[in-house]
């Protein structure tokens, strides 16, 4: 019986629950809430897990490569699930949100590593369809998290939504411990701690400054300011103290390559145009439709097919063929058309014509996302697998924050607006109001306000479509590689016995 199936399945479960825990907790804040109370410090429960998440996610990569993936994946799940298990047992707002950033820095390492371990025991002409897979699940993740959140509120208990990680997690655990097996590094090495702390800094400030701007602080308070000056800052001097680092987190070289740099920024403007504004399709669904929690997660469905198709079925192209370039042009063009597409929902808007928006965008985005990964492993050398890796996660993270935060301030801006011009004078009805406010407002009001939320969507999907047009002239200059036809791990050293044995 061959172990890399077995493998394989348990990174596919470790990636699916790692990128679950990013979006399966929005449906059930506000039920948290009235468990929890805190609600002033609401937004902290996403925040706390996506911060850490995207700043130890570079850390992860370094150490994988240093010290050997099996151990540093082992320790990140041990750590996700501890996590979990904390955040389901919190009696208050403030340990919830502490133990999701626990959470978090177990979270951030599963992606990066999972990723980086189908380098070491897969070839780059085979490893397309691995990714395709992966690409799949991660799909198949943003759109089940919603849904799986609202059934657990609506069945359970909101509790469930963190402790739904234990036996899946375990599972993983066990079966990587037994499966998956590497030499372990005896060689001493020198962890670049300054570089982690500049980096980490820097992403926070600017993390921080998206997330709660503008929300939970105004975009110009002092404190936002300082954030987003401090963490510009640092990342401007990140690239000075990584050129003297003796074994940098994310070294300089990386940037030499033509490919590492489009592929990042490709997904960065990818993560900005299509996470930021995805998160807004629930909204449609729960506000301007009038469905349930559980509900909108099933009716998005159709998006999460389309990214299981062709992330799938391009994944076994590449391999067949050895060629990927084309995957990103066409997938952003499909993506920025569905973008475009979704810009005209409106009130009367029939669910299946919305079903086929979405699943316009689950094709594009399965064309893209996991390509990107690809390319950017096949085009470094085998010790920097794991950081070329964590950086191109780390960009698409960082521009799926921004984005979120660009988009709601939009969205925001142009609802505060529609409700003044169309709502009866002396009527006042809040722009972050929630879905049972706005359920109990009288019926006339209530027309209003959803057309006043249709309407404020509008700007959001036409900004992201326009944005996706960047995403798609980049693509253009990604170029063909040839794939590697051996495992990376053959590459790095002459003939002797095999240091990955997950065959």
């Amino acid at each position: 019986m061959t172990r890399r199936p077995l493998v394989f399945g348990a990174l596919l479960l470790v990636l699916f629950i790692a990128s679950l825990d990013q979006t399966i907790v929005s449906t059930a804040l506000p039920t948290i809430v009235g468990d929890l109370g805190g609600l002033q410090h609401l937004s902290w429960v996403v925040t706390a897990y996506l911060l850490a998440s995207t700043v130890v996610g570079p850390l992860y990569g370094k150490l994988g490569d240093l010290y050997g993936r099996k151990r540093v994946l082992q320790i990140a799940l041990v750590l996700f699930l501890t996590g979990s298990a904390l955040c389901g047992a919190a009696h208050s707002m403030m340990q919830l949100i502490a133990f999701r950033a626990v959470q978090g820095l177990g979270g951030g390492g599963l992606i990066v590593v999972s990723m980086a371990i189908v380098g070491d025991i897969v070839a780059p002409r085979d490893r397309g369809r691995y990714q395709g897979m992966f690409g799949g699940v991660f799909g198949m993740s943003v759109v089940a998290g919603p849904l799986l959140g609202g059934f657990f509120v609506d069945n359970l208990s909101w509790r469930w939504i963190f402790y739904i990680n234990l036996p899946f997690g375990a599972v993983a655990l066990a079966v990587i411990a037994a499966a998956f097996h590497t030499q372990q590094t005896t060689e001493r090495h020198r962890l670049d701690v300054l570089g982690t702390l500049v980096l980490a800094g820097g992403l926070s400030g600017v993390i921080l400054y998206a997330s709660l701007g503008g929300t939970s602080y105004p975009w110009t308070a002092p404190g936002m300011l300082a954030a987003l000056a401090a963490g510009a800052a640092l990342l401007a001097l990140f690239p000075l103290v990584e050129a003297r680092a003796a074994e940098p987190i994310l070294p300089v070289e990386l940037f030499r390559s033509q490919t590492f740099r489009t592929t990042s920024a490709i997904g960065f403007v990818i993560g900005f145009a299509l996470f930021g504004s995805v998160t807004f399709i629930p909204l449609y669904l729960q506000i301007v439709k009038g469905h349930s929690p559980t509900e909108s997660g099933l009716l998005m469905t159709p998006m999460m097919l389309g990214v299981l198709v062709t992330s799938t079925a391009s994944g076994f192209v590449i391999s067949r063929t050895g060629r990927y370039r084309v995957f990103p042009i066409v997938g952003t063009a499909v993506a920025g058309v569905a973008l475009r597409l979704l810009s005209r929902l409106d009130v009367g808007t029939s669910t299946g014509t919305a079903s086929v928006y979405m699943l316009s965008l689950g094709l594009g985005l399965g064309l893209v996302m996991q390509v990107l990964v690809l390319a950017a492993q096949n085009s470094v050398d085998y010790r920097l697998l794991g950081v070329a890796t964590s950086g191109a996660t780390l960009f698409r993270q960082v521009g799926g924050s921004i984005g979120v935060a660009a988009f709601g301030a939009i969205f925001t801006n142009v609802l505060g607006r529609q409700l003044e011009r169309r709502l009866p004078p002396g009527v006042h009805a809040p722009a972050h109001a929630s879905l049972a406010l706005i359920h109990r407002l009288p019926p006339a009001i209530h027309a209003l306000y959803v057309e006043a939320v249709a309407a404020a969507l509008h700007p959001v999907f036409v900004t992201a479509s326009a944005v996706m047009v960047v995403a798609f002239a980049l693509a253009w200059r990604l170029r063909d590689e040839p794939l590697r036809e051996t495992a990376a791990a053959d590459d790095a050293r002459p003939p002797q016995p095999r240091t990955v044995t997950a065959q």
